[in-house]
């Protein structure tokens, strides 16, 4: 919670529309969740259902001819409608980014002393050598060895799980209290993701943070995350605690989706699909986007967008005709 009693991060019926040439295309359609003061949050879906561009609206980073409407508010800042200026301190001060691919992210040419000195002292009011102090503790406390000849490195001269440790260092070095990490381990192997994991894992109950955790691995949400929130289509579409979505989704969705999970020792014959595909968001979708891809789905899902219902309080969905919620062992099986 914000000193106002908020959650650290509120998204509210948040839509992101892009402009092409035929008019605007909504890559964000009503997204809405809560993260509130020390949860870690994952945000799952298949590519390309907005889970990023979600994201980047947290920080007001989408692009400048992007329209972004709804209410987002970070650590009580009203993202949407704050001035630049604004929205500075917030980047890197109050909330701080992790994306999927640390190269693209630095700059070839600095130095990676420099670069992390460099976003310190924007945020902290210190001199270059206590800024260079710093540094040497945030990558110290991320574990890197040898911290001060890291500093002198350039981004090519490391390892993805090295370049991975120091943005996780660089977002936390100005102690901010939510952190967005953006598939931050589909680029590293199976070995460093589980080190990296651990890593945020551990930083955040060291320093009380607040996560949200984007990825389209169900695994990785298992490992780290306390709630879920499941993003179809631009929309989520669930959201519960992890055990509670694992073990009894309620969606058709999520039940899907989890049964695509690979089960050790299963055999091809274990492996699942979702026929279909996702509805072109150029398209107008005037009920539930996945209708065509359902089994259960009727006319009313086809013409009339469900609301979400949150019955117990804890376990939102958005369906006409939502699952009963009986266990379902196999999926958590398989995330096992």
């Amino acid at each position: 919670m914000t000193a106002s009693g908020d959650p650290v991060l509120d998204i509210a019926d948040v839509r992101v529309a892009f402009r092409e040439p035929g008019g605007w295309v909504e890559a964000v359609r009503g997204c809405s969740l809560a993260v509130e003061e020390g949860e870690i949050m994952g945000l799952v879906g298949e590519s390309g259902c907005g889970k990023s561009v979600t994201a980047l609206a947290c920080l007001g980073l989408t692009p400048g001819a992007a329209k972004v409407s709804g209410r987002l508010r970070v650590c009580g800042t009203d993202v949407i409608n704050a001035r630049e200026s604004s929205l500075r301190s917030v980047r890197g001060g109050k909330a701080a980014m992790i994306f999927q691919n640390p190269m693209a992210a630095m700059n070839p040419f600095i130095s990676i002393g420099r670069q992390l000195s460099d976003a310190i002292t924007c945020h902290r009011p210190l001199s270059r050598r206590q800024a260079t102090g710093a540094a040497v503790e945030a990558l110290a406390s991320v574990h890197l060895p040898d911290p001060e000849l890291v500093l002198v490195k350039y981004p090519h001269e490391l390892s993805g799980g090295q370049l991975q440790r120091v943005m996780i260092a660089m977002a936390l070095s100005c102690a901010p209290r939510l952190l967005i990490a953006d598939e931050p381990t589909t680029a590293l192997d199976v070995t460093v993701q589980a080190q990296v994991l651990m890593l945020i894992r551990e930083l955040a109950r060291e320093h009380g943070l607040t996560i949200l955790f984007i990825t389209h691995d169900l695994g990785v949400v298992a490992t780290i995350c306390d709630k879920v929130s499941v993003m179809y289509a631009g929309q989520v579409v669930e959201q519960a605690g992890v055990h509670d979505l694992f073990e009894r989704p309620r969606h058709p969705y999520t039940s899907k989706l989890l049964r695509t999970v690979p089960r050790i020792g299963g055999g091809a014959d274990a492996l699942s699909s979702i026929p279909g595909t996702v509805p072109d968001p150029r398209s107008p979708i005037p009920g539930c986007a996945f209708a065509g891809r359902c089994d259960a789905s009727t006319e009313t899902c086809r013409q009339t967008m469900p609301r979400p219902s949150n019955d117990d309080g804890r376990h939102m969905v958005r369906c006409h005709h939502a699952l009963a919620g009986r266990p379902d062992p196999e999926p958590a099986e398989r995330l096992s």
